[in-house]
């Protein structure tokens, strides 16, 4: 089956300021490789500054890559006719949902707006119909985005998304400044819909409880690169990776009397200007050794559906996570 999305050996150069003969470019993102299925959900996941948005923005062509090829429905987006198919057959959820909305557009004229943009058959029930899809009433259509509630305003955002009838869905941070019941809300909605519409969804998100529970896969970045990809429930059972490790360890647990065997991730994240040699988490990981920090390591295969970019990911694996009571 040919995955909706995919991604082969992806790297980003963004320009650095100093003029146009410095030609200096930032490595954003380097040799990305991953691919999301209809019906599935990955989740991206890792620290702020480690590449998500701009992957994600990647994927539905709001910005080009240096290197690498990424494809929709099997095609590069370096043909003209698959980015044009892109346009309708993709769409992201950006994090700041109420943002995302002009406020002085109604929001029934908001949600129909792709329609109006790619010309697409329209009317004045159509706004309501689509509203009752993500659990709003007709009658929302009149309000403005300053008279929505955090959750209303994330439906919104939601049924405008769906309005072409997408195959992918780019969610980043859906839940960002919910309420936890809201936030529940929105989680089920997203299940719904990909269930019923086949969505293949990408979930960006810093909440490793809510990716436990709604990804089917999970990709782990850290400063631009994938160090650790496979099942959900196999990666954050049994981490391959000390940074996958440090991420589960800083996970707040309900329960105070609760300790994870894994310390937390210390130390500060190395600037993306100066790349370290060897592992970039090398500096921060307690398991680093000489071979770290003098050799890159390569994202390869464990076992079917697993890779790691660790050294000793054999022996990381060995090691599940466990929960004690001292």
């Amino acid at each position: 089956m040919t995955a909706v999305l995919g991604a082969r050996d992806v790297a980003i150069d963004l320009p650095l300021p100093g003029g146009f003969l410095a030609r200096r470019q930032l490595n954003i993102l380097s040799g990305i490789t991953l691919s999301v299925d209809k019906g599935e959900t990955l989740a991206l996941v890792g620290e702020s500054g480690s590449g998500k948005t701009t992957l994600a923005r990647a994927m539905i062509g709001l910005l080009p890559v240096s290197a690498g090829v990424l494809e929709f429905r099997g095609q590069p987006l370096s043909d003209p006719a698959c980015r044009r198919r892109l346009r309708t057959e993709a769409a992201m959820l950006f994090q700041d949902a109420r943002g995302s909305l002009s406020p002085r557009v109604s929001v029934g004229n908001a949600v129909i707006e792709p329609l109006a943009i790619h010309r697409r058959p329209r009317d004045r029930a159509t706004a309501g119909r689509m509203l009752a899809k993500v659990g709003l009433a007709p009658e929302m259509a009149a309000r403005f985005p300053h008279e929505l509630s955090g959750g209303q305003a994330r439906r919104v955002s939601v049924a405008r998304a769906l309005a072409l009838d997408p195959a992918l869905l780019v969610a980043d941070e859906p839940t960002a400044g919910l309420d936890v019941s809201v936030q529940g809300e929105i989680l089920n909605l997203l299940a719904d819909l990909r269930r019923d519409l086949g969505l293949a969804l990408v979930l960006i998100s810093h909440n490793l409880a809510m990716v436990r529970h709604v990804s089917d896969r999970i990709a782990v970045l850290y400063l631009g690169r994938l160090v650790e990809t496979g099942p959900t429930d196999q990666v954050l059972a049994r981490p391959a990776h000390p940074y996958t490790q440090g991420l589960i360890a800083a996970e707040p647990n309900p329960d105070p009397r609760k300790r994870r065997d894994h310390p937390a991730i210390t130390g500060e994240i190395p600037s993306l200007i100066a790349r370290p040699r060897g592992c970039g988490f090398a500096s921060r990981c307690p398991f680093a050794q000489d071979r770290c920090r003098a050799e890159t390591p390569t994202l390869r295969p464990l076992a079917p559906g697993r890779e790691a970019a660790c050294h000793f990911a054999e022996t990381m694996t060995s090691q599940p996570i466990r929960e004690t009571i001292p």
